[in-house]
């Protein structure tokens, strides 16, 4: 095996240099190695570190491949496995890593690279026109790490960084505490709020399909639904593709999000009942458009038989909601209060997240059931029982 080679610099100084075997590339090309160091001990005892770890798989080899490369590298990656509006979702949340650490090194990134970068995206976005909650939310925050932390995941997985160096990252204890603190996030519907709204909706044109957003799926999924899709002699309602926006500019049919998302739901008999009704409406609006009228089968459509997308859907549940004088929510937020309300009348967490649509449980109970003093009035009055107290109201 060769001896270091003893180099002599234009300063005089002494330097120790070898070449070594670091196996092949991707394309079978060998690849060596230059180590210098200053002394003929410590050249030495770096060719056997890398040859040690050669030897038990651990070695990674030098590139110089930049974290804003890798990530274009791994979004591809990720095409096989997700929708491309989830691929959009994921490039719009990294936009601030490639705009702030896309130029450096793979294999140069540390851990203080990647915390001075949340501390600062938290900090930057809290100047932002100097308001009070007008910084980046700190599930947002969160997100971008989540999407970082992945691509350096899979960069470990394929030996070009030896560890993840923002595994261990997260915004300050302080900041999600300003966080708390600054924002009041809006909350779902009540039970109050749902029942006057459906009420209030009892003889619109669209009542069947905005029951459904009130069944908890998702407005991708209620523009999705098709004739043939539903059961009406037994009450079922499948779920089986989705009508999504892209850039809320272009619609996008295709399947279901998840394999769980996949799925068949009892109907309810309001929803039922409704959608009988708006089967026989859609059949004479049909026959009275003649030619002029387009089947395509989808449920959720206009007079002349046109799908409405999840935007057109959201606008025209928003002006039932400015007529009948409530607090607008999104029309996704729906969701939210109708997994609430199934969490809180006791249906089991398994059952919970099948019908969400959802593979785990606890992130269905995590996201989506949110409890709020209102909801623990029960509990105050059990106190009261144990305590003894009277139920008399307090005058």
């Amino acid at each position: 095996m060769a001896e270091p080679k003893r180099i002599i610099l234009r300063n005089g100084d002494v330097r120790y240099r070898l070449m070594v075997d670091a196996g092949r590339d991707e394309n079978g090309k060998r690849i060596q190695l230059t180590i210098t160091r200053d002394t003929k001990k410590e050249c030495l005892a770096e060719r056997a570190r890398i040859q040690t770890e050669r030897k038990a798989g651990t070695f990674i080899t030098p590139n110089k491949i930049t974290l804003g490369e890798w990530l274009d590298e791994w979004l591809e990656f990720k095409r096989r496995d997700v929708e491309e509006t989830t691929i959009r979702s994921y490039r719009l949340s990294l936009v601030h890593v490639y705009d702030k650490l896309g130029h450096i090194r793979l294999q140069e990134l540390t851990e203080d690279h990647v915390r001075d970068f949340v501390d600062e995206l938290v900090a930057s976005g809290r100047r932002a026109g100097g308001e009070r909650g007008s910084r980046l939310m700190i599930s947002t925050v969160e997100g971008i790490l989540t999407r970082l932390r992945s691509a350096l995941r899979r960069a470990v997985v394929r030996k070009l960084v030896s560890v993840n160096v923002a595994a261990e990252v997260r915004p300050s204890l302080a900041d999600k505490k300003t966080d708390k603190r600054e924002r009041s996030r809006p909350k779902p519907w009540t039970v109050a709020e749902v029942q006057t709204f459906i009420r209030g909706i009892e003889e619109d044109r669209l009542f069947a399909p905005l029951l459904l957003s009130l069944m908890g799926l998702r407005p991708a999924e209620v523009c999705g639904q098709r004739w043939q899709d539903l059961d009406l002699e037994n009450g079922l309602l499948s779920i089986t593709i989705t009508r999504t926006m892209i850039g809320n500019v272009r619609v996008l049919e295709k399947d279901t999000k998840t394999a769980s998302g996949e799925r068949s739901l009892p109907l309810p008999r309001g929803p039922w009942e409704a959608l009988l009704a708006f089967r026989q409406l859609q059949a004479a609006e049909r026959a009275a458009a003649g030619e002029a009228y387009t089947f395509t089968g989808f449920v959720v459509v206009d007079e002349i038989g046109r799908p409405l997308n999840t935007r057109q859907l959201r606008e025209y549940a928003y002006r039932l909601m400015r007529r009948l004088g409530l607090r607008q929510v999104r029309l996704y937020d729906a969701r939210h209060a109708v997994l609430k309300a199934l969490a809180l009348s006791g249906v089991p967490d398994v059952i919970l997240a099948a019908w969400a649509g959802h593979t785990n449980a606890a992130f269905t109970k995590r996201k989506y059931v949110q409890i709020e003093a209102e909801d623990m009035r029960g509990a105050a009055a059990a106190l009261d029982a144990f305590h003894g107290v009277d139920q008399k109201a307090l005058t």
